[in-house]
């Protein structure tokens, strides 16, 4: 079944008047349940873990085109992961109601000397525990997907954010991701982020899961550009057997 990234793609294109050509891809038939080569396809390796949080994604107009996205990778993990295009004049009825379920504590992610400084916060509450404590709503986290400086402007012309709270992560690590180059060491992509903000919530399973899931799609995609036929005994497949197993034991 189609995640949410997946529709909006479908929708993307469907308004699109060319078809789109990502810069430096490659040019050849792509499966439409991960994106790549049907000869380097991931889509048997998919691993979905149950969370409590969730994730909303912000796209930018063509991010959801985009082969090396990497939201769609949240969306294969996480099953509460909703998307939806942004615009700076329109904004989704469905997201409005999102944002207003009861259900949902969202948090927008953002680095916090951006934003004023009594809506930072640096974590989120726990879930509730048999004693009552902890928070009985679900963390929400939207992410805006998007480069920076799409992200940015974004953050600053989403009016109807502005009355939530901003987490502001505090990542002791770099990057990993290879796909694209920002040029900076401080950017992450968007799967990583949400790696970060499920590792927040207590989601470990999920946390190493994406963090894994990360690494075999970058090797999937580079196997296939560079014409390379897939390890699928190598290092990355083998952590992300490793973290499905430490995972099976815990449920």
């Amino acid at each position: 079944m189609p995640h949410a990234v997946s529709l909006l793609r479908a929708a993307r294109l469907a308004r699109s008047a060319k078809p789109f050509l990502a810069r430096g891809g490659f040019k050849r038939e792509r499966c439409a349940g991960c994106r790549l080569v049907p000869s380097h396809c991931m889509c048997a390796v998919r691993p979905p873990v149950a969370t409590r949080a969730g994730v909303c994604l912000l796209m930018a107009d063509i991010e959801p085109l985009k082969p090396t996205n990497t939201g769609w990778l949240v969306a294969d993990v996480v099953a509460d992961t909703f998307a939806f295009g942004w615009a700076r004049t329109e904004t989704d009825p469905a997201l409005m109601a999102l944002l207003s379920d009861p259900q949902w504590q969202p948090y927008v992610v953002f680095p916090g000397q951006y934003a004023a400084p009594e809506r930072v916060v640096l974590g989120v509450p726990s879930s509730p525990d048999a004693a009552g404590g902890g928070s009985a709503k679900r963390p929400l986290f939207i992410l805006f997907d998007a480069t920076w400086a799409e992200a940015r402007k974004m953050f600053r012309r989403s009016p109807y954010l502005d009355r939530l709270p901003v987490l502001s992560l505090q990542p002791e690590q770099i990057t990993q991701y290879k796909l694209r180059n920002s040029g900076r060491d401080d950017h992450f992509c968007t799967s990583e982020v949400a790696a970060m903000c499920m590792d927040l919530a207590g989601e470990q399973a999920a946390q190493q899961t994406l963090d894994a899931y990360l690494g075999v799609f970058t090797h999937h995609y580079l196997c296939a550009k560079n014409q390379q036929p897939v390890a699928w005994d190598g290092a990355a497949h083998q952590r992300l057997r490793e973290v499905a197993a430490r995972r099976d034991q815990v449920a």
